[in-house]
């Protein structure tokens, strides 16, 4: 069952019309055969159309869809033999970031992500995504793994932020943040980063800080969140909206200020709508720019990765 969101209503009226037709046919044997095409070419129409005119709070809604496929999808649809690596040899495991060895289109790689979970049990276990000082600490231990072996780094990334509690406070959540950034910039091998849904504050920097930085078509990249920035300006999280708008947080706005790379194209609805086709075409992406990589030195891929943030902005 679709779960539908505010600006899609006339979409989810349609659909169930569709639905309720689909009904009477089998109950009644009634020929509806072309009032149903026209209503799935016209539902098709006004999707594809609602879509393609999402306003920046319009998308931070699409990326935080409770169907928006997170890390175990991808691991599921487009990568094969993964094996997680747990723990940071220090104080413990963070099942908000998972990570391990897997192959991607017959090429090992390292791969690192947020994970939120996709259920009440799920998203209370990865902490909805947000990470913890142990899980950062853990996705630094496994790029020293990558640069050891000479494999490249891929990273999903997905969180509203790092975990604000006492407790990662305690354990040194900045330092474990400041140093998983660091890791990334260092890297000796290849590394290609994927904004697939909220990219939020230190928490999404800290696994984004590569070569080459992707984003999903829907997915937002921000310091902080629309309704934490409109807290701080308005004192009301009612404006949030108009925050989205001035922030600039969208794969289209990112990309010509030169944050971003690359925008990945998602299904028309969002990803949301077909988890698996979506994680094909990431895979394919990703692929590509791992090829563009491959063969240039480390110290050309630590250049790349100074040069780019230094032309942010610029």
């Amino acid at each position: 069952m679709n779960s539908y969101l505010d600006f899609e209503k006339p979409v989810a009226q349609l659909e169930q019309r569709i639905a309720d037709l689909r009904a009477a046919a089998v109950d009644d044997e009634v020929d509806i055969a072309n009032e149903l095409k026209r209503l799935e070419l016209k539902s098709a129409d006004l999707l594809a159309s609602t879509y393609a005119s999402l306003t920046p709070w319009q998308k931070t809604q699409v990326a935080r869809h409770p169907s928006r496929p997170h890390f175990r999808d991808y691991v599921d649809f487009a990568f094969e033999d993964f094996m997680p690596l747990g723990g940071d040899r220090t104080y413990g495991e963070d099942e908000a970031i998972l990570g391990g060895f897997a192959t991607i289109d017959g090429r090992k790689v390292v791969l690192i992500g947020h994970e939120k979970g996709n259920d009440t049990e799920s998203r209370l276990r990865h902490n909805f995504g947000m990470g913890k000082p142990e899980g950062y600490r853990k996705a630094i231990r496994l790029m020293e793994l990558a640069g050891r072996f000479g494999l490249p780094v891929v990273t999903l990334v997905d969180t509203s932020g790092a975990f604000p509690g006492i407790e990662a406070e305690e354990r040194g959540q900045a330092e474990a943040i400041a140093r998983s950034t660091e890791a990334c910039l260092a890297l000796p091998v290849p590394m290609v980063a994927t904004i697939v849904g909220e990219g939020g504050s230190g928490g999404a920097v800290a696994l984004a800080s590569a070569e080459r930085v992707l984003m999903l078509e829907h997915a937002v990249y921000s310091v902080i969140s629309p309704e934490g920035c409109a807290s701080i300006l308005w004192r009301t999280a009612e404006k949030a909206p108009d925050a989205a708008e001035a922030m600039k947080i969208t794969a289209q706005n990112l990309k010509k200020l030169g944050v971003i790379d690359r925008i990945v194209t998602e299904p028309v609805g969002g990803a949301h709508r077909d988890p698996r086709r979506m994680a094909e075409s990431l895979r394919t992406v990703i692929v590509e720019e791992l090829d563009m990589l491959s063969g240039r030195s480390s110290d050309e891929l630590r250049r790349m990765r100074e040069e780019r943030f230094l032309r942010i902005g610029g």
